[in-house]
């Protein structure tokens, strides 16, 4: 393996390469630790990588995990005990736990191995109290804990303030990013409008009102927007909507200057998140409240339950509201992605030229394809890390790229996943690239995953579909060649929030029906372990479909990102005449919609890239 420092670092903006840890710092910070449970009476203590909201980008003052066990990834758990502690993460971060923790101190456990409470009920001495925050873990967490707790003969008991962060010197503030206003001609509805629909769904729902958790649902309703955390517009904060009266945002009000007071008006007003407890305390009583299940602390539960109201633990209905995009936002997204795609295809074709010399590296390649999308002058960030792996790092999924892990771009393949933020949309888009010489089996593979791609953007399906009822389609081509991939086959995307939004995917366990307007990535992959990986992605938008003589109502998918496939990997022999023909039809919209955005350089590269198969 060629790791190199990159040449071109310094002009990344949006995209840090660092991977902040020092596993010299964990055995005091966990001894400091053991002081402190042994002080509280507590056996061990459970350490999420969450904040309150359970986001999936969380503030540096909510890094609890990293700071207590040198982990920077986006996912795991460490529970601490008197004389052991393991750190539990998912099979992307095998290699980089044991790299990044003190294995001495902390024990790496795989997840499919031994889940959290698995290792709970094994560990905890019997008798033993396990504590937790309530605040960074929802419901359902704690009752997986109590479970476990019990099982091992033990108790839990919920622990305010966090002890990780009376330990933690230098601990940074709560982000106080500025909150905009999102202009209604971009919103598509203005936020009266949606605070109106929001109310009949939940007294249909016979709910007094909302406690609103995560922060995209409270973005979306207030047509506002933040700058609290990386690659996601977000504000952090609460919401509070009963049957009438205004909104309660429970947010720094310094985030809040004269712009957006002014557009949200009458309709909502500010406390400070002081104020949130006594504030339910006081809405509370002979009321019934609806908490997100994903999303809503187990202490906003306790809190309201204690003060005389009930909890209604289940669906926000705002994230469904949000999931269907109007006709506004979808034209937003589809002249997003026609920027994106010119950004995109200007990377692939200084690319096709670039790396054939040797000496690129993944970061040059990250680097390049910002600088890119810079140059539209509307970018507002990157919507997500690039993926940007070369060689076995392209066989890792979710591999981030780090100046430790930096390979230079040798012959073979080249993977690339990213995205941008726009005010008008958010995209994501992945390329699997051909670099000097590439393999029959490497053709055969990418063709396969083309086929399972070309099957999803053609799928036509009844309404009241799932996305678990369609996800066959993207893997039945590998099937019958005895392969698969790991991973689902497409994520929700937001309107200008974020690039993963739930509840709608297309995956195993997609059950959430899918609905026109609503826009998914299509994402299907193979990966060869320790050689290559290969995914293709486009954004899609389910959309209706009238067919001749059909009796149902029927949806299909429009595809909206636009950028050419790799022809260097495509096996034309694989394909039946209907593949091939959907190819070149997209190929040639590519060429329609992009080739005018383009120097001439570039546009004639595109030509040859999307010319007929």
């Amino acid at each position: 393996m060629s790791v190199v420092p990159p040449k071109t670092a310094a002009r990344c903006q949006f995209q840090s390469f660092d991977e902040p840890s020092s596993p010299a710092t964990v055995a005091p910070r966990i001894a400091a630790l053991r002081t402190r449970l042994a002080a509280l009476g507590l056996a061990g203590f459970v350490i999420p990588r969450s904040d309150q909201h359970q986001g999936e980008y969380v503030p540096a003052c909510d890094e609890r995990l990293a700071w207590a066990t040198g982990f920077t990834g986006s996912a795991g758990s460490a529970v601490v005990l008197a004389t052991e502690a393991a750190l539990i993460v998912d099979g992307r971060y095998t290699l980089q736990s044991a790299a990044q923790t003190d294995t001495a101190i902390v024990t790496p456990v795989q997840m499919a191995s031994q889940s959290q409470e698995a290792w709970i009920e094994a560990h905890l001495p019997a008798g033993g109290v396990l504590g937790f925050d309530p605040w960074v873990h929802t419901p359902d967490q704690v009752s997986r804990l109590e479970k476990a707790v019990a099982r091992a003969g033990g108790s839990l008991r919920a622990v305010t303030p966090n002890p990780v962060d009376a330990l933690w010197q230098g601990r940074p503030s709560p982000p106080c990013g500025a909150v905009t206003p999102y202009p209604d001609a971009l919103a598509g509805e203005s936020a009266a409008s949606k605070l109106a629909r929001l109310r009949e769904a939940l007294a249909k729902a016979r709910c007094d009102g909302l406690v609103i958790s995560d922060p995209h649902n409270l973005c979306w309703l207030l047509n506002i927007r933040g700058s609290d955390v990386p690659h996601t517009p977000l504000a952090l904060g609460y919401g509070i909507v009963g049957r009438e009266g205004p909104v309660r945002i429970i947010m720094n009000p310094a985030k809040l200057g004269q712009a957006v007071r002014e557009a949200l008006g009458d309709l909502a007003d500010v406390l400070d998140p002081v104020g949130f407890v006594p504030e339910l305390e006081r809405l509370a009583p002979g009321k019934t409240w609806r908490l997100e299940a994903s999303s809503a602390a187990s202490a906003i539960r306790d809190v309201i339950t204690a003060a005389g109201g009930t909890a209604d633990v289940g669906a926000d209905p705002i994230a469904l509201m949000k999931a269907a995009k109007n006709a506004t936002e979808i034209a937003g997204s589809r002249a997003a992605h026609k920027r994106d795609g010119a950004a995109v295809t200007r990377f692939l074709s200084w690319f096709a030229s670039a790396a054939p010399a040797g000496d690129l590296t993944e970061i040059d390649a990250a680097v390049e394809l910002e600088r890119f999308r810079r140059e539209t002058n509307v970018l507002r960030e990157i919507s997500f890390g690039s993926i940007a792996g070369a060689g076995p790092n392209a066989a890792l999924p979710h591999y981030r790229v780090t100046h430790a892990s930096n390979r230079v771009i040798e012959p073979g393949i080249f993977l690339i996943d990213s995205g941008g933020q726009y005010e008008d949309g958010t995209t994501d888009i992945t390329r699997t690239l051909a670099v000097r010489e590439v393999t029959p089996e490497m053709r055969l593979h990418y063709t396969l995953v083309l086929k399972g791609h070309v099957a999803i953007s053609r799928a036509v399906f009844p309404k009241g579909t799932s996305g678990a009822q369609i996800d066959a389609l993207a893997r039945v081509p590998l099937w019958q060649a005895g392969l698969d991939f790991d991973h689902g086959t497409g994520h929700g995307v937001g309107a200008y929030l974020s690039v993963h939004e739930g509840p709608q995917r297309i995956s195993k366990l997609g059950h959430t029906t899918l609905e026109a307007g609503m826009i998914l990535s299509n994402e299907p992959g193979y990966y060869r372990e320790g050689h290559y990986g290969i995914r293709i992605e486009n954004l899609i938008v389910v959309e209706p479909r009238s067919i001749a003589g059909g009796d149902r109502e029927m949806l299909g998918f429009e595809t909206v990102t636009l950028a050419p496939y790799e022809r260097g990997l495509i096996d034309p022999a694989l394909l039946d005449s209907g593949e091939r023909a959907w190819i070149d039809t997209y190929h040639a919209r590519v060429l329609t919609e992009i080739g005018p955005l383009l120097p001439e350089a570039d546009r004639a590269w595109l030509a040859a890239a999307c010319a007929p198969l």
